[in-house]
C-alpha cells in the first residue's frame, strides 16, 4: 500500500521516490489540484491553469494526468462524463452530486459486523473499501415543504 499523502510536498517526493520527473507542468496540475479541493476533469484543469497565466497544452495536460494517476499521486475517477482527478492524500468515500457533478470526498467507516457479513458471503479479507454515494444537493431545493 502506498504511503499517504498529506502535502503538496508529498506529492512531489513521491514523484521524486518513483523517478516521474517535476517538470513544470506536472508542478502547475499538483499545485492545482492541492490548491482546490474539488475533482476537476482535464479540461478544468487546462482551463484553470491556462486562465492563470501558466501556458499548458491540451496533449500536455492529459500526458501529465495519466502518468501522475498511474503512480497514485493522484486520485482519477472514472465517470459517465469522464475522468475526473483529484489528490491522493487518504483512502476516502465519495458523494457524487448528481445536479452539479461535483464529487465531494467523505470519511465513512462501515461497521464492523456489515464488513464481517461481506466478508462471509465472498470469503475474502477486506483490508479497504471505497462507498460511493448518489444524490441530489439539498442545499438548492426549496425549503418549504409543498402543501399536501
Amino acid at each position: 500500500m502506498a504511503q499517504l499523502l498529506t502535502s503538496l510536498e508529498d506529492a512531489y517526493e513521491r514523484c521524486r521516490a518513483q523517478n516521474l520527473r517535476l517538470s513544470r507542468q506536472r508542478c502547475y496540475i499538483l499545485e492545482l489540484l492541492w490548491q482546490c479541493d474539488e475533482h476537476l476533469s482535464a479540461r478544468e484543469i487546462y482551463d484553470r491553469l491556462n486562465q492563470s497565466g501558466k501556458s499548458i497544452g491540451h496533449t500536455s495536460v492529459y500526458q501529465n494526468l495519466e502518468a501522475l494517476a498511474s503512480h497514485e499521486v493522484i486520485e482519477c475517477l472514472e465517470r459517465a462524463e469522464g475522468r475526473r482527478y483529484g489528490r491522493a492524500t487518504h483512502p476516502h468515500s465519495h458523494v457524487n452530486c448528481l445536479d452539479s457533478n461535483r464529487i465531494i470526498d467523505v470519511e465513512v467507516e462501515l461497521p464492523a459486523d456489515l464488513l464481517a457479513t461481506v466478508e462471509a458471503q465472498t470469503g475474502t479479507r477486506i483490508h479497504s473499501y471505497r462507498v460511493e454515494f448518489y444524490g441530489q444537493d439539498q442545499t438548492h431545493c426549496s425549503s418549504t415543504p409543498e402543501s399536501a
